[in-house]
């Protein structure tokens, strides 16, 4: 649950706008259903880094059901998939759940 007073903002991706939200600065892009007990399990951690990281990177989700075509499109194998984008080109992946950890080390291994 989300404290009062904290904002989250998570894009919902769609193939009309994946490229446009993919193309510009740092992007971290949670590939989902909401069949999957994992990405239950991922699904508060992407929401406190989208509070932790405002205004610093893009947060958002791609409904893997709902968007098969962005699945396929970027090798989606196996889900929670988080892909990292810098200006459109994919620098990191981490596939399954992880722990928080593990997503701010990518995050700040960036540069």
């Amino acid at each position: 649950m989300v404290g009062k007073g904290i904002k989250m903002n998570i894009l919902h991706l769609t193939s009309a706008n994946y490229d446009e939200v993919i193309s510009k600065g740092l992007v971290l892009v949670d590939f989902w259903a909401s069949w999957c007990t994992p990405c239950k399990m991922v699904a508060p951690i992407i929401d406190e880094l989208a509070n932790e990281h405002q205004g610093l990177l893009v947060v958002a989700k791609v409904d893997v059901d709902s968007e098969p075509t962005l699945a396929v499109r970027n090798d989606i194998s196996s889900i929670p998939t988080v892909l990292l984008f810098q200006n459109g080109i994919e620098i990191k992946r981490i596939v399954g759940a992880q722990p928080k950890a593990a997503y701010q080390m990518a995050l700040n291994a960036r540069n």
